[in-house]
């Protein structure tokens, strides 16, 4: 039996979130298209007869402009040691810049990196990719494309190949240690940023606030009374929306209840942040 921690290191939307699922088979990760979608560290568990892969998905590391943003680098920078193989996630269709090299300096020398998004790219831009990341001197390079699985199962492999001998830490059958609170209010989160533009995504949090089955209340925070309207939608539209697709992904008959809060400037305060566990 070979076990171990396996942290997933990137930019942001470069498809740490979409790998972590797309390794597992199940969503145990909100995705968005929007940065910054992962604030917290996530833990996924990759269970097999011969071996279990616990997986960290971490917020993509960037140039903070808040207090929060500088609170979600350091929760993806302190996921980077102490763990048995690191992952450095890039992206196929963008160029690397000064943010994959930043990164790239602070994971170990054997750490992989993975390309991701091979379907969108054609082969010559994907070698070029490869050629571009070998200057990072890192332990190998495997291309890979989480949407549509193409290399995942041979990233798998490698992993496991790294992992020491030991012991499961999670009981089968167990993919996450997300609490459920927790989930439903990122769950909420991904339904609004799908709707969300401009600045909104990132003024956006939520958490559960009370939970007595099937009542589920969650609270909405933004940052102004401007944003307020927009998240609840003409006529409660919006709100409406995402209670329904949510629901839609909790056991049957869940009563969830959205409710929005101003609270100016929260991605700046140390209070507010605490209190959402950031």
């Amino acid at each position: 039996m070979r076990s171990g921690f396996v942290t997933l290191v990137g930019r942001p939307n470069v498809g740490k979130s979409t790998l972590l699922n797309a390794v597992l088979g199940t969503k145990v990760t909100i995705v968005s298209d929007k940065p910054q979608t992962t604030r917290t560290q996530v833990r996924g568990v990759l269970s097999r007869p011969d071996a279990q892969i616990v997986f960290v998905d971490t917020p993509g590391i960037h140039k903070p402009r808040t207090l929060l943003g500088e609170r979600l680098n350091a929760t993806a920078t302190g996921a980077i040691g102490d763990v048995d193989v690191v992952c450095l996630v890039v992206d196929a269709t963008a160029p690397l810049g000064p943010g994959d090299r930043w990164v790239a300096a602070r994971v170990p020398r054997d750490a992989i990196v993975v390309v991701n998004k091979v379907d969108r790219a054609g082969p010559a831009q994907v070698l070029e990719q490869l050629d571009a990341a070998g200057a990072f001197d890192l332990g190998a390079y495997i291309p890979l494309s989480a949407r549509t699985g193409e290399g995942v199962a041979e990233l798998v492999e490698v992993l496991v190949s790294r992992l020491p001998d030991g012991p499961a830490y999670y009981p089968e059958g167990m993919v996450t240690d997300v609490p459920e609170g927790r989930w439903v209010a990122e769950l909420v989160r991904e339904q609004l940023l799908a709707v969300a533009r401009d600045e909104l995504p990132h003024s956006i949090a939520t958490r559960v606030v009370e939970w007595e089955w099937p009542r589920i209340r969650c609270e909405i925070l933004v940052e102004r009374e401007s944003q307020k309207g927009i998240v609840i939608g003409r006529g409660g539209g919006v709100l409406k929306h995402v209670g329904t697709a949510v629901r839609a992904q909790l056991p049957e008959g869940a009563y969830l209840e959205l409710f929005v809060k101003v609270d100016k400037d929260w991605q700046r305060r140390a209070d507010v942040l605490e209190r959402l566990g950031f």
